[in-house]
């Protein structure tokens, strides 16, 4: 029987860290620390001193994230924030729950923000940049603040933990990066989870109200906050797994460099490339095909659990069709969301599994 291909294997990573994670919830149980705790406060200082920041916060998912570090910023009604075409709909949903009004602009061959396009996009009422660490790999942040050197930059570093720019970790290069634990990136929990990074002490107090109904001691509102904080038993499962990180993502790294090897000068297939200065962590290994859509098919019906993300930019959603951007206003984007093809790739993944892939993958093209 022909073996299925994951996009990503969740259970070949538990079973790495099974042990480790049953005695950390064994401690939960026992002292009834389900949310916040000693457990997550554990796994918040970890995390920080990863990244080299000062503080992390732990909160319920990657979306929060991105709003509370917006909100941690004073970011609200009458503002404009800068975000890229090319993203999933939290980094724009994160935007505009806060009450700001999103500004797009498009991105370049690499998946990322197009710093030379913010400069047009800029207005008076311009607060924050969030550029989006796509597929593991870091946004241009320096070329970003070059462009508005008078503007807060907010990273959505959901899809980049461990990635390295300049020697600098994602979570590090802006005022206050946000992130998410959902299972699937490369430092998964086991359900939601989401954090936020900041060296800036002012930032990390509002932080630790707004997460917790606008004040950090019990039956004290400051100001209106969310319920949006880290289970215990979350930080367990992060805590475990930050361990071994840098291992799993030199497996990443090493699974990239074995698929474009194994594709090759392939005329039909474009392959990801690492920007010159970073170090990608290829959370995701995204290539560019025609007919994406029925080579996509023919995979999944081959077995191998191949994906898109995303199908559509922003602009191009019902949710924000109201932003009034109409088709061709952010081409690179457009054109990308009809090529793009995701390929399984998670560590542990194994030659053999690649090949097949590859395999299935020109099989595909030729039909």
């Amino acid at each position: 029987m022909t073996e299925n291909i994951p996009l990503v294997d969740l259970g070949l990573q538990h079973r790495r860290v099974a042990d480790e994670v049953r005695e950390g919830f064994d401690r939960v149980l026992a002292n009834t620390s389900f949310i916040l705790g000693p457990e997550a406060e554990t796994f918040e200082r970890a995390y920080a001193e990863y990244c080299g920041v000062a503080h992390c916060v732990g909160v319920g998912n990657g979306t929060d994230a991105i709003e509370l570090a917006l909100r941690a910023c004073d970011i609200g009604p009458g503002d404009e924030v800068i975000a890229p075409a090319n993203t999933f709909v939290a980094t724009a949903g994160a935007i505009a729950r806060t009450g700001a009004t999103l500004k797009l602009v498009d991105c370049d061959e690499n998946f990322l923000i197009d710093a030379n396009q913010i400069g047009a996009a800029i207005t008076a009422r311009t607060k924050a940049i969030v550029p989006v660490h796509l597929y593991g790999q870091l946004a241009p942040v320096a070329a970003v603040r070059a462009a508005a050197p008078d503007t807060v930059i907010i990273e959505d570093a959901a899809q980049s933990q461990g990635a390295k720019q300049g020697g600098a970790r994602s979570g590090s290069l802006g005022l206050v990066a946000a992130t998410s634990f959902y299972p699937g990136k490369n430092l998964g929990a086991y359900g939601d989870a989401g954090g936020v990074t900041t060296s800036d002490d002012h930032i990390h107090e509002r932080l630790l109200r707004l997460r917790n109904h606008g004040g950090i001691r019990k039956y004290e509102h400051l100001e209106v906050g969310v319920n949006s904080r880290l289970d215990g038993l979350q930080g367990v499962v992060l805590a475990a797994k930050l361990k071994v990180l840098d291992d799993w993502n030199a497996e990443r790294r090493a699974a990239a460099a074995n698929y474009a090897e194994l594709i090759g000068a392939n005329d039909d297939v474009r392959l990801p490339q690492e920007v010159p200065g970073n170090e990608h962590v290829w959370h995701l290994y995204v290539v560019r095909v025609p007919r994406r859509d029925a080579v996509l098919s023919s995979l999944n019906a081959a077995g191998i659990g191949a994906g898109i993300h995303y199908p559509a930019p922003v602009h191009q959603l019902p949710a924000f069709a109201h932003l009034g951007y109409g088709a061709g206003s952010f081409p690179i984007s457009e054109s990308l969301a009809g090529e793009i093809l995701s390929l399984p790739i998670f560590p542990g993944i194994t030659n053999a599994q690649q090949e097949r892939v590859v395999h299935e993958l020109v099989t595909a093209l030729k039909g």
